[in-house]
């Protein structure tokens, strides 16, 4: 492995419990990534937050949209991470939230704008080091474009895949004493969940049992 994707390698795969599909919106069937496992890798990978690695807020601002009420909040940062005692150039993202939003019920205001915004810029200066690489990499549809149509007969094969992991999947927990129930809310299961997920699920499960389900027997 080349030495330049060291760190990309270590950290591009997200572990199932950091991942949930999106259910609404837009973006609805795409994935997203905990971000407290980001803040986990830099942490692995650097050390302690503001000791081997930092962020900083260059920029933050109100944009109104054109076409109605709504308002979003973005932010700028710039990541900075030490390697060999050698702090890197600047890392920027831009990141954003609805300040203001039109929803069914109204208009609806967020507090937490500024935060959320925050949240998304430092993923993005994530994803130029690989974090959860493999999210991204593993899909032609990201939020940015459409989904692609699908021949009727390779849909039909990846339905068959994924319901033969998904097969698998339930009967590895079961034997482990964990019900369907307990498993969908422990992965965030629904029925958007890829042939993909479910191997890794079936990983995670195979390297022992959830420490959560432990406790609960305990």
């Amino acid at each position: 492995m080349s030495e330049n994707l060291k760190l990309y390698e270590a950290v591009r795969s997200a572990p199932p419990k950091a991942q949930k599909t999106i259910k609404g919106g837009r973006l609805k069937g795409m994935t997203d990534i905990n971000p407290m496992w980001r803040i986990k890798c830099l942490t692995e990978q650097f050390g302690v937050c503001g000791v081997g690695w930092y962020y900083e807020i260059t920029d933050k601002w109100l944009e109104n949209s054109m076409a109605s009420d709504e308002i979003s909040a973005n932010v700028t940062i710039n990541l900075y991470i030490k390697q060999d005692g050698e702090w890197s150039r600047p890392i920027q993202g831009v990141g954003g939230s609805m300040f203001v939003s039109q929803e069914k019920n109204g208009i609806y205001t967020n507090d937490e704008c500024y935060k959320m915004a925050l949240t998304d810029a430092i993923s993005v200066a994530c994803k130029a080091l690989g974090v959860g690489a493999d999210i991204y990499w593993g899909s032609d549809n990201t939020k940015y474009n459409d989904s692609k149509k699908e021949d009727p007969e390779n849909l039909k094969e990846r339905i068959k895949e994924r319901e033969a992991w998904k097969h698998k999947v339930l009967t590895l927990a079961q034997s482990k004493g964990i019900s369907a129930q307990e498993l969908a809310k422990d992965y965030g299961l629904d029925k958007n969940t890829t042939a993909d997920r479910f191997k890794e699920i079936l990983k995670d499960l195979e390297g022992g049992e959830n420490e959560e389900f432990k406790q609960q027997k305990s």
